[in-house]
């Protein structure tokens, strides 16, 4: 499926582009225009920052304001979260010589002597001490009473008419005998601070000796979606559209590693969006809509009178290149500012949300990695594209439906592909972005779930 449909649309600039206006770029941090300023001709383009380089600006913002003190939290609801300091071992793994399998422990060469009423069990006391030439049954798991040599598996060893065990094969001495300290000594290093609590670092910790871990915080999100526009329910009527912003914007940006302190609908008022932000007590705020420069666009004019500082003032990206992200001026807390059509949304969230999220939560970069694609995907000519593609196999299969307004492609795909300013040929190795939930198991059904 060759997507020759038209680049999408996200503004008089994109017209402007194709004509040959200048691309002129200032990447640095930027005043928020004075309140109801309208942008000078060119100026939205001018300011614009690079893809790259605006995902850079938004992680060393995140890393810049952390800084909340770690949090100790139960193993329940651990999951997800990120180590706040190195994880070491409380105890030796295994804390005594256990047995690897269910058999007889002997002492000795053999045959041996097996006492019939006797047998040791898993969480039992220990066993009185084998002399030489005795066995006795032991489970997995089971302490290896002392004098022990070896254990020898079930299948592996028979016992004759006058109750003496024989081997079937040779015996080697500690053999299926775990050794004390085997996986780890006491106050071993297991895992590095940074590390995301698997399900299998929360068995690791358990085994270790930990019921409470210590971790980042999770960062608090605060979402005011905007506009007079919106319906709760129902179908659209009368002007009015559906907010699909509100209910897909606290999920992602939970599964992103968020407490969502909540999601609150502001109408198009210039004051209550200023009370809403200055108000909040989020580590970061998520705006909808407004970003442009339109008769109702508050976002600029909010930021200004707030006394907050442009990081990002724009990025050459499609869709979503009127996203905007903002130091505000009362504390560590930052402001992303999303596009209002749902696919642009996303782009900001993938581009400025994510990355900023990531360095809040003390989180490490993720490992890139790139994938050929199918088919031709069509390019901006001058910004980067964000489409949306399901992995196929070692391909990547541009989805249809990736307009700025469109959520058909975006809820198939795996990922979104990264197409540089031209288009993508079939076969042309792209980066992805993975989407947060993509190879995980129900990330967001447990408390505490922070997976990104």
């Amino acid at each position: 499926m060759t997507m020759k449909e038209s680049v999408p649309d996200d503004g008089v600039d994109d017209v402007l582009a194709l004509v040959g206006r200048s691309r002129g770029n200032d990447s640095g941090p930027t005043a928020a225009p004075a309140p109801g300023a309208a942008p000078a001709p060119g100026a939205e383009r001018h300011r614009a920052t690079p893809w790259h380089e605006a995902r850079s600006v938004a992680a060393r913002a995140g890393a810049r304001a952390a800084g909340r003190a770690p949090v100790q939290v139960p193993l329940g609801t651990a999951l997800g979260r990120v180590l706040a300091e190195p994880l070491h071992a409380l105890t030796d793994l295994p804390s005594f010589d256990t047995s690897a399998m269910d058999g007889w422990a002997v002492a000795g060469p053999g045959p041996w002597r097996v006492d019939p009423e006797s047998a040791v069990l898993a969480g039992h006391a220990p066993a009185a001490a084998l002399d030489d030439g005795h066995a006795v049954r032991i489970a997995t798991g089971a302490r290896v009473p002392p004098g022990a040599t070896a254990v020898i598996r079930s299948e592996h060893a028979r016992t004759d008419a006058v109750g003496q065990l024989h081997a079937q094969r040779e015996v080697v001495p500690g053999q299926d005998i775990r050794p004390r300290g085997q996986e780890c000594r006491s106050g071993d290093r297991l895992l590095p601070a940074g590390s995301t609590v698997t399900p299998a670092v929360l068995g690791l910790a358990a085994a270790a000796g930990y019921d409470r871990l210590s971790v980042h915080p999770c960062p608090r999100v605060e979402v005011l979606v905007l506009g007079d526009e919106l319906l709760a329910s129902g179908l659209p009527r009368e002007g009015l559209i559906r907010d699909a912003l509100g209910p897909m914007l606290g999920p992602w940006l939970r599964a992103l590693g968020a407490e969502v302190l909540g999601t609150r609908r502001v109408g198009d008022d210039a004051e209550a969006l200023y009370t809403a932000v200055t108000g909040s007590d989020a580590d970061l705020v998520v705006t909808t809509g407004g970003t442009a420069a339109g008769p109702v666009d508050h976002v600029h004019p909010v930021l200004a009178k707030a006394g907050a500082t442009l990081l990002v003032d724009g990025v050459k990206v499609r869709p979503g290149h009127p996203m905007l992200l903002a130091e505000l001026g009362a504390g560590p807390a930052h402001l992303v500012g999303l596009p209002g059509n749902p696919l642009a949304a996303v782009s900001g969230l993938l581009t400025l949300a994510a990355p900023l999220l990531r360095t809040l939560a003390g989180r490490s970069v993720p490992e890139p990695y790139r994938v050929p694609v199918r088919e031709e995907i069509q390019g901006h000519p001058y910004d980067t594209r964000l489409v949306p593609v399901m992995l196929r196999g070692d391909e990547a299969a541009p989805l249809h439906y990736n307009g700025p307004a469109m959520l058909r492609g975006i809820a198939a795909a795996d990922g979104m592909a990264v197409v540089p300013p031209g288009g993508a040929r079939p076969g042309e190795a792209l980066d992805v972005l993975d989407l947060p939930w993509t190879g995980l198991s129900a990330p967001g059904e447990a408390q505490g779930v922070c997976f990104t």
